[in-house]
């Protein structure tokens, strides 16, 4: 039976994938997945404690939904009142390759601050206004998913599974940052180097003249509120220990208050537009639900120990453990990275890998950048597959070898760095 779910997640995988020759939307597909596999769960294994496993896997998974549509409708309340003009009004240049690398370069360091995941929706609805051609807005909006992973992986607050590994005492803060700063380095300037030499014909022309379009107090007040309560979410989870979810949706709360304070004179019309409840109606729900169903289905081979006897097997055949490591990266670009970090941290115990060891820094990039190979490989490339309308085809096709290259560039890095800094 452990071998029909595996079938189950295999085939669904498969529906995701090929969803435009199919002509089946994906979410459906991910959803009949995620909850047959725990229907078969709970029908073949009844002594287990599967409502209990479910429970605890949906409070986790409710925590990323959550953070997810509330970062999303921050993005919209802020795009409705014009805010994202006070950056494109400062981006002078008309090269579309000079664009890609101020885009890259400051998704890179932003994500570090913020997050990999809302870092992604800034930036996409950021070119969204600057870039018109759809195929090329496609090209800029995977090179923000490389970005956005490289940059999360070398801060303790940037990807969840760096996250999960510092607060585990796997690694600690001044380590991560100087151990994995410069390998992350790599991994985003390999592909743009790339991009740049072989190609340009894909970013051929220049940028239309962007209008400059002033910014009223109302909405740099929105704008300020928005980017700065992003800003706070990961103030607020290392003050208070609550989830980010918490946080994101505290801001969320702020900003519709402060929106429909600022409007509260005009009329029913205009105060619709700009609140937070028209925004709950913009973002893309379909996509928030595709989530859902992934991330159950990868729940679902975690309580069944799938992936942790798959760790463990890679450890028993493969034997080198960096080998294993840069496996289990690109692994995650197939199934959630959480999982499989978590099953690598159950696998190796502290007291034999003392937190900052190599194998513990090793996973954190590994597993934070591996994601990029497909544009379902992290919440990142979810979120921007489900704003721009990514084709899983098209993003293999055209992203899968660029974020190839850098992952292995960093990894490399990584490697040989490793001796000179320990």
């Amino acid at each position: 039976m452990l071998n029909l779910i595996i079938l189950i997640f295999v085939v669904g995988y498969l529906a995701i994938a090929l969803e435009h020759p199919l002509k089946i939307n994906k979410s459906g597909a991910a959803l009949v997945m995620g909850i047959l596999i725990w229907t078969l769960y709970k029908v073949f294994w009844p002594g287990a404690a599967v409502e209990s496993e479910l429970g605890h896997h949906i409070e986790g998974i409710s925590g990323i939904l959550f953070f997810l549509m509330g970062a999303m409708t921050i993005v919209e309340v802020v795009d409705a009142h014009d805010g994202f003009n006070l950056i494109t009004n400062r981006i002078k240049t008309r090269s579309k390759i000079r664009l890609l690398w101020i885009i890259s370069i400051l998704t890179f360091f932003l994500s570090a601050v913020l997050d990999n995941l809302t870092t992604a929706i800034v930036m996409v609805s950021l070119v969204r206004k600057i870039v018109e051609e759809k195929e090329q807005r496609l090209f800029y909006a995977g090179m923000i998913v490389i970005a956005a992973n490289a940059g999360g992986a070398w801060s303790p607050i940037g990807d969840v599974t760096t996250t999960m590994l510092w607060i585990g005492g796997q690694v600690t803060t001044l380590n991560i940052v100087t151990s994995l700063i410069i390998p992350s380095v790599v991994c985003l300037a390999v592909p743009l180097v790339y991009v740049t030499f072989f190609e340009r014909k894909m970013l051929s022309g220049e940028l239309k003249p962007m209008d400059k379009k002033s910014i009223s107090k109302e909405n740099l007040v929105i704008f300020c509120l928005g980017i700065g309560g992003l800003l706070f979410v990961p103030v607020f989870k290392q003050i208070t220990h609550l989830p980010p979810y918490i946080g994101i949706l505290l801001m969320l709360g702020v900003i519709w208050l402060a929106a429909d304070i600022i409007h509260r004179k005009k009329d029913a019309d205009d105060r619709a537009k700009y609140s937070a409840s028209h925004a709950l109606m913009k973002i893309d729900m379909s996509s928030i639900l595709f989530f859902l169903g992934i991330l159950l289905g990868v729940a679902g081979l975690e309580s069944l120990h799938v992936l942790e006897e798959l760790s463990a097997w890679l450890d028993q055949t493969l034997g080198n453990q960096d080998l294993i490591v840069v496996l289990i990266g690109l692994l995650s670009a197939i199934v959630d990275n959480v999982p499989l970090v978590a099953a690598t941290m159950g696998m190796y115990d502290l007291s034999a890998f003392p937190a900052d060891s190599k194998l513990w820094e090793f996973i954190a990039y590994c597993a934070g950048t591996g994601g990029s190979v497909l544009i379902i490989g992290s919440a990142a490339g979810v979120a921007v597959m489900g704003i721009e309308k990514i084709d899983f085809i098209w993003y293999l096709k055209k992203m899968s070898i660029i974020a190839l290259l850098g992952y292995f560039a960093g990894a490399g890095t990584y490697l040989l760095l490793y001796p000179m800094m320990h």
